[in-house]
């Protein structure tokens, strides 16, 4: 197990962006107590190879339950503190999650809310982060563009099925990505 990270050619770490619902967890809609939560087979894994190459593993998720009053900022936290430590107990260190509590039908504009590029911003100037050397797993195509227009290197689509977007295989302005069909296919672009 890797204990320091090494750095890339432009003195930067790498790091591994996961978005939660749908990668981390089945996604049961507006999940926000460990009861419900349900990790997605293969993700320690996943994140074990992540950790061994030198990524540092990175949480973005946009949680629009808390604007919608589904549930609450104290319950992301609760959850968020609990699933890390599922993490840590596999001996995976989550350096930090990072969440969007906005919707524009709920609260006021935001730059975080995913395709918006603020919580990849925000965790590459806190951790001194090369995008470009950098991956993000994501299974909706707002995680694609989100990856695309914050510039990171490697994007990966977490979908069964193909990528259709208005009958089109990719959506407009969406540059080539991987796509993974599972966790374990996704490892293998590690």
């Amino acid at each position: 197990m890797l204990t320091s990270f090494p750095q890339t050619p432009t003195g930067k770490q790498k790091a591994l962006f996961l978005d939660r619902d749908g990668v981390i967890n089945v996604n049961h809609g507006y999940v926000f107590e460990k009861g419900n939560f349900e990790f997605i087979d293969g993700i320690f894994e996943l994140c074990r190879k992540a950790r061994d190459n030198g990524y540092r593993i990175i949480i973005v998720t946009n949680q629009s339950g808390i604007a919608r009053g589904y549930y609450s900022e104290q319950d992301f936290k609760l959850l968020t503190r609990w699933v890390e430590h599922q993490f840590w107990q596999k001996g995976i260190k989550i350096l930090q999650t990072f969440h969007c509590p906005h919707h524009p039908d709920y609260s006021s504009p935001c730059c975080c809310r995913k395709p918006k590029v603020g919580m990849l911003t925000k965790a590459s100037r806190r951790f001194g982060i090369d995008r470009k050397q950098s991956i993000l797993i994501g299974d909706s195509l707002s995680d694609m563009q989100c990856a695309q227009a914050a510039g990171i290197g490697t994007r990966i689509y977490l979908n069964p099925s193909l990528p259709v977007h208005k009958g089109r295989l990719v959506a407009p302005g969406v540059h080539p990505y991987y796509q993974a069909k599972d966790l374990a296919s996704a490892r293998n672009l590690i």
